[in-house]
């Protein structure tokens, strides 16, 4: 029986490494169609999903075989991978082509499937590459995540909208790298690397965001306010104002945020956006004070600054 599996597991093999030849590369979804059916016959093999977790003896066979022959993309660590793919993904219909194989492997050991669901979904929206996926697992950016119900991260589909709201994209904290020794900077300096991070890399705070403006001027019976930094969000169809404080949180900050995203509201905002949203980036803070002073509309986080030498600033 298991010959018969592995004559089956060869001919895909060779099939792969054929196409390869012709065209320099496989096409992506070809290859990740061939992974899986490598994966699967290896589970049949070791006799079905609930034993395959037991004993790589077989896989350790046919992995030295098949590297002598076809090189090292099926060596035992490569099938042991294969195996992992089919038994994280059995459907292979579900299998997004918008991720390939090199994805898929920084995305094996996450064994939490809503972890794992929520770094699929920031591939599709942001169209990450290997190393930015590396460096958002290596970020906790999942367990940063203020979403509102991390228990039931849903993949977004072809057929499925993303329904974010702001809550589910922000991070709590935000993480700023900066090359100098934290401890030398000033409260401006701070500030300003903050501004431009965020300005630059809004990224971090989510998903569909476009600059506006920094600094951006508003005029209110003939004074001049500076709002830090206006976005547009097209997945939420809003202005979004963010307000960064390089100190602990007070409630009349929440005042100040309400007064520039009611301006917004009355003078940018067109009838078909909706409400104006604000968030307020903060040192710190105080969640039972801001449980009475925040509406359904207005969001804080905290930001952490940290440094190659690994020293932070919470």
């Amino acid at each position: 029986m298991n010959s018969e599996k592995f004559k089956q597991l060869e001919n895909i093999v060779i099939e792969i490494e054929s196409n390869s030849r012709v065209r320099m590369m496989v096409d992506n979804e070809e290859r990740l169609k061939g992974y899986h059916e490598i994966g699967r016959l290896l589970v049949e093999a070791q006799g079905g999903a609930s034993r395959a977790k037991y004993g790589d003896n077989l896989i350790k066979k046919w992995g030295e075989k098949l590297s002598q022959e076809y090189g090292k993309n099926y060596s035992y660590t490569n099938l042991t991978r294969y195996k992992k793919f089919y038994l994280m993904f059995p459907i292979v219909d579900t299998l997004c082509q918008q991720l390939n194989w090199s994805i898929y492997r920084c995305l094996l050991p996450i064994k939490d499937e809503n972890k794992r669901n929520y770094y699929i979904n920031q591939v599709i929206l942001n169209n990450l590459s290997v190393r930015e996926l590396r460096n958002e697992i290596k970020n906790k950016s999942f367990e940063r995540l203020s979403y509102a119900d991390k228990n039931n991260v849903k993949l977004i589909t072809e057929t499925q909208n993303n329904n974010l709201t702001l809550e589910d994209m922000i991070k709590d904290p935000i993480i700023i790298n900066v090359d100098e020794d934290i401890s030398a900077l000033d409260e401006a300096t701070i500030h300003k690397k903050i501004i431009n991070y965020v300005e630059n890399k809004f990224f971090e705070l989510g998903v569909g965001f476009a600059l506006v403006g920094h600094e951006y001027k508003i005029r209110v019976n003939n004074k001049t306010f500076r709002i830090d930094l206006l976005f547009f969000n097209y997945e939420l169809n809003a202005f979004v104002v963010v307000e960064v404080k390089n100190r602990a949180f007070h409630k009349e900050d929440i005042g100040q945020l309400q007064f520039y995203t009611n301006y917004i509201n009355s003078n940018l905002k067109k009838y078909d956006h909706k409400n104006t949203l604000g968030l307020l980036i903060v040192k710190e803070k105080d969640d039972y004070i801001i449980k009475y002073v925040t509406n359904k509309d207005l969001f804080i986080t905290t930001f952490k600054l940290e440094n190659k030498y690994k020293k932070q600033m919470n």
